[in-house]
């Protein structure tokens, strides 16, 4: 008689909302974009998803006041090119939202070790986090209306 483990059951993580402005964020589908895998909870996807939005509404706080005062009660109201059917404006806030969530969920979920091989993977993980944080700001500023400037240093 053999053992067969069973896939662990995920349930359907469920949306994260805030303010009627800003779009209602899936769970399911910031784990499928940014490849989450199962060994990151519900309950904590969750959790680094609002920490997202938090800080993502946090800093375009101010710009959702003006363009609120200019008439406009939602992002998807705010003019700005269509991008696969929808205003480019919902992209950005999306891809701010879960590159925070996943450096989040990156930076706690990192195995430390003792051996080489482990510090190098670390290593790695916080580049990759680095990135994240990069990728969340480029795509706040583009809401903001600003462009980024690439900056190429020589070592």
């Amino acid at each position: 008689m053999g053992f067969t483990a069973n896939e662990p059951e995920n349930p359907s993580p469920g949306t994260v909302s805030s303010s009627a402005f800003w779009p209602v964020i899936d769970l399911a589908d910031v784990q499928a974009e940014w490849r989450i895998d199962g060994t990151v909870t519900p309950a904590r996807l969750r959790l680094a998803v609002i920490e997202a939005v938090s800080t993502v509404n946090g800093e375009l706080a101010g710009w959702r006041q003006a363009r609120q005062q200019d008439g406009f009660a939602t992002l998807a109201e705010v003019p700005g090119e269509l991008l696969d059917g929808e205003c480019e404006h919902l992209y950005h806030y999306r891809r701010a939202v879960g590159c925070l969530a996943k450096g989040e969920l990156t930076r706690r979920y990192r195995d430390f070790d003792a051996t080489r091989d482990g510090q190098q993977r670390a290593d790695a993980m916080e580049a990759d986090i680095d990135d994240l944080m990069r990728d969340a700001r480029a795509a706040i500023n583009r809401i903001k209306g600003r462009r980024g400037t690439w900056v190429v240093v020589a070592v």
